[in-house]
C-alpha cells in the first residue's frame, strides 16, 4: 500500500483534486491517503470540499487579508515541513500551478520525498503571464519525478525541457471529469440571488469572469468598457458577472457596470451552481485558465480576456480566441459571435481536446503501477 499525500489550497486545484482524491481513496487496497490543505482561499476552497464530501486530514488556513505572494509561499512552506515529517508519505501529489503547488513540491524535495505533479507542463513561455502562476509550474516541473500531462503539447512543452519521457503520462484532465459529474446534477439557476427573473430559456446569456492579476488596473478597466458597450449594443442579450472578492476588482466592476438592466452583478458562485450557469449560457467571457477547459466540454465558445493562454490545444482546437484586455478587440470578437451563427457554431462544436473524463482513473492506475 502505497501513502499518497495530496496537497492544495485554492478553489480551482480543489476542483481539479477532488475526483482524483476520490478516486485513491475509493482504492482502499492499493492507497492510504491523507488530504492536506493550505486553504490559500478560504471560503471558496471550502465550498468546492463540501460539494465532493471530502475532509481534510490537516488544514493550515493560512488565509490572511490583503496577504502577499512572500507570505502565502512561506507560511505554506512552513507548514507542510512539519506534516510532511510527522506523515512520512510515498509520494506528494500536487496541482497545477499556485503558491500552494511550488510550496508543497519545494517542502517535499527538503524531506526527499518523490512529487507527483498533475496537470503538468502547461506553458505561456512568459514568466509574467500569468503572474506568479508560470514561474509555479516551471518550478514545480524540475522538482517532480511523475508529471501527468493533460495533452501531447503539454507533454511536448516538457519533452522540450529535457524532462525524463519516462516520467510523462498524458491522462487528460481531471477537470473533465469533475465538471462531467457536476453538471449531472440537478440545479435550479433562479435560486441563484440576483438571478431570479433571468430567463435562461428564452435569453442568451453572456457569463463573464474577470480577476486576474495581470488585468488589475487599466487592462481591467478596458475590459469592463467592452463589457459595457456590448450590454447598450444588445439590450436582448443577458450579461452575468460573478464578482471577484478581491475590493480592487469589484471598485472597477461597479464604476463600469453599475446600473445596467441587463448585467447582473453576483456574489461569486460555490462550483455546482457556476458549472450549471456555464452550460446554461451562450458565451463565456473570462481571464480564466480552468473555464477554458471546462467549456470545450459543454460546447460553450469562450473569449479569452488574456494575451497569452498556457492552453494552445483549445486555441488549436477552435474552442477559444485570445481577444486579451483590448476593449475594440472585446466587442468586435463578442459581436461576431452574437452575430454570426457560423461562427458560433465552428466554436460551439469543435472537439474537446482536454480527455473523456477518466483522467483520475488513469492517473490512480499509474500511481499504482510506479515505483517511487
Amino acid at each position: 500500500m502505497k501513502k499518497i499525500m495530496t496537497v492544495f489550497g485554492t478553489r480551482p486545484e480543489a476542483i481539479k483534486m477532488a475526483p482524483l482524491v476520490l478516486e485513491l481513496q475509493k482504492q482502499k487496497e492499493n492507497f492510504q491517503v491523507s488530504v492536506v490543505v493550505t486553504a490559500q482561499h478560504r471560503e471558496m476552497l471550502d465550498q468546492v470540499l463540501e460539494l465532493f464530501q471530502i475532509k481534510p486530514n490537516y488544514d493550515l488556513n493560512i488565509m490572511q487579508q490583503g496577504q502577499s505572494l512572500s507570505q502565502i509561499t512561506s507560511r505554506a512552506l512552513l507548514g507542510l515541513e512539519k506534516i510532511i515529517q510527522e506523515e512520512q508519505p510515498d509520494l506528494v501529489l500536487v496541482h497545477g500551478d499556485t503558491s500552494t503547488t511550488f510550496a508543497a513540491a519545494l517542502a517535499a524535495f527538503y524531506q526527499k520525498i518523490p512529487v507527483g505533479h498533475v496537470e503538468a507542463g502547461l506553458r505561456t513561455g512568459d514568466i509574467y503571464s500569468p503572474y506568479p502562476e508560470e514561474v509555479n509550474r516551471l518550478l514545480t516541473t524540475r522538482l517532480a519525478s511523475l508529471n501527468f500531462a493533460p495533452t501531447t503539447v503539454a507533454e511536448a512543452n516538457l519533452l522540450q525541457e529535457h524532462v525524463d519521457p519516462a516520467s510523462i503520462f498524458v491522462t487528460g484532465n481531471t477537470v473533465i471529469d469533475a465538471l462531467l459529474a457536476t453538471v449531472e446534477q440537478a440545479f435550479d439557476l433562479n435560486k441563484i440571488p440576483g438571478l431570479e427573473q433571468l430567463d435562461f430559456q428564452q435569453k442568451k446569456v453572456i457569463l463573464v469572469t474577470a480577476h486576474r492579476r495581470e488585468n488589475w488596473g487599466a487592462p481591467m478597466d478596458s475590459i469592463f468598457a467592452a463589457i459595457r458597450r456590448i450590454s447598450i449594443s444588445y439590450p436582448e442579450v443577458e450579461i452575468v458577472l460573478p464578482m471577484h472578492k478581491n475590493p480592487l476588482v469589484r471598485a472597477q466592476v461597479y464604476q463600469h457596470l453599475q446600473g445596467l438592466a441587463n448585467v447582473s452583478l453576483i456574489e461569486p458562485l460555490d462550483y455546482q451552481p457556476f458549472v450549471q450557469l456555464m452550460a446554461a449560457s451562450y458565451l463565456l467571457l473570462t481571464d480564466s485558465g480552468g473555464m477554458q477547459e471546462e467549456a470545450p466540454a459543454l460546447g460553450k465558445p469562450v473569449l479569452v480576456l488574456r494575451a497569452t493562454t498556457e492552453r494552445p490545444e483549445a486555441l488549436a482546437a477552435g474552442t477559444v480566441r485570445l481577444v486579451g484586455s483590448d476593449e475594440e478587440a472585446i466587442v468586435a470578437a463578442t459581436k461576431e459571435l452574437l452575430d454570426d451563427e457560423n461562427a458560433y457554431s465552428a466554436m460551439a462544436k469543435a472537439e474537446n481536446p482536454y480527455g473523456d473524463g477518466t483522467a483520475s482513473k488513469q492517473i490512480a492506475a499509474i500511481l499504482h503501477a510506479s515505483k517511487f
